[in-house]
C-alpha cells in the first residue's frame, strides 16, 4: 500500500470539489497542517467541534476533513482561553491538520446538494439556473404532494427533530428548488424556474413572507439536517479514491443539531 499525506487527500477533494467553485467570502482549503505530512487515519464530520478534535485525538487520526472551515474569518490572536485558540492549539499539540471544503462542496456535483435531492428523492435533477455550476439544485417529485405531504416527506427523509413549512396555498408540489444549510436567498430563483417549494435551512420571517407573497412553498428542515448527510457520502468517496493508499477513514457518526424544539 502507498504512503498517504495530506496533500494526497486535499486532492482528492478538490477533485470533487474544486476550489473555483468556492463563493469569494469563503475559506477552504488546507487551514492547519503540513500538506507533507503523513496520514494513516482521517476522521471525517460537519463541523471542527471540540468533542470532534477528542474523537479524532482517539482515533489516532492526523487529518479531519470537514465541510464548515474551522477558521472563517481573519483572526488576530491564538488565545488559548478562547474557543477558537483553544482549538487550534489542541490541533497543533496533537499533530491534527484540518481541511474544509465548504460552498465548493455545495455546488460540486455529487456535493452537499445532490447527495440533498437524493435524500429527498428528487428526479431530474439539475443545476438551479443556467450557470455554469450552481449550489442550488431543481429536481422532480416522481409523485406529487400537498404542501403538508411534503414536509412530513422531507423530514422523515432527512431524519431531522422537526420541520418548519412555509404553506403559500392549495397546490400541489411537483418541482422542488433545494439548497443546504441557509439557502433562502434561492427561493425567488427556484419560483422563476418553475419550482412549487424549496428546501432549505435558516429561513427568517420576511423571507418566509417573500415566499408566500410569491406562492412557493417553503420546507425549513435546519442547517444541519440539510447538511449532514454530506459526511457519509463524503467518507465513501474518499474511501473509494484512497482504496490503494494506507489510510483508513471514519466519519462522525454522533453529530447533532445544536437546536432544540420544546
Amino acid at each position: 500500500m502507498r504512503k498517504c499525506t495530506v496533500q494526497i487527500v486535499a486532492d482528492a477533494v478538490n477533485r470533487l470539489a474544486p476550489r473555483r467553485f468556492a463563493e469569494e467570502w469563503d475559506n477552504p482549503g488546507l487551514l492547519i497542517g503540513d500538506p507533507l505530512a503523513e496520514v494513516k487515519k482521517i476522521f471525517v464530520c460537519l463541523d471542527v467541534l471540540d468533542k470532534n478534535i477528542s474523537q479524532a485525538i482517539e482515533l489516532d487520526a492526523q487529518l479531519i476533513v470537514a465541510h464548515h472551515p474551522l477558521i472563517f474569518h481573519a483572526i488576530k490572536n491564538v488565545r488559548f482561553n478562547l474557543p477558537l485558540g483553544n482549538k487550534i492549539a489542541r490541533l497543533i499539540k496533537n499533530n491534527l491538520a484540518v481541511f474544509a471544503a465548504h460552498t465548493n462542496l455545495d455546488s460540486a456535483a455529487g456535493g452537499v446538494n445532490d447527495v440533498l435531492a437524493k435524500k429527498i428523492g428528487l428526479v431530474d435533477v439539475k443545476f438551479l439556473g443556467e450557470e455554469e455550476f450552481s449550489m442550488g439544485r431543481l429536481g422532480n417529485l416522481e409523485m406529487p404532494m400537498t404542501a403538508l405531504e411534503f414536509a412530513k416527506h422531507v423530514k422523515k427523509s432527512l431524519n431531522a427533530d422537526n420541520v418548519r413549512l412555509v404553506d403559500a396555498g392549495n397546490f400541489l408540489i411537483g418541482k422542488v428548488g433545494i439548497c443546504g444549510g441557509a439557502g433562502a436567498d434561492f427561493i425567488q430563483k427556484a419560483k422563476f424556474f418553475g419550482a412549487q417549494a424549496f428546501v432549505t435551512g435558516d429561513v427568517k420571517y420576511h423571507e418566509a413572507q417573500a415566499a408566500v407573497e410569491n406562492e412557493i412553498h417553503v420546507v425549513d428542515a435546519g442547517h444541519f439536517a440539510t447538511e449532514f448527510p454530506i459526511v457519509h457520502a463524503l467518507t465513501e468517496y474518499l474511501r473509494g479514491e484512497l482504496k490503494n493508499f494506507d489510510v483508513e477513514i471514519f466519519e462522525d457518526k454522533t453529530a447533532k443539531d445544536f437546536f432544540q424544539v420544546i
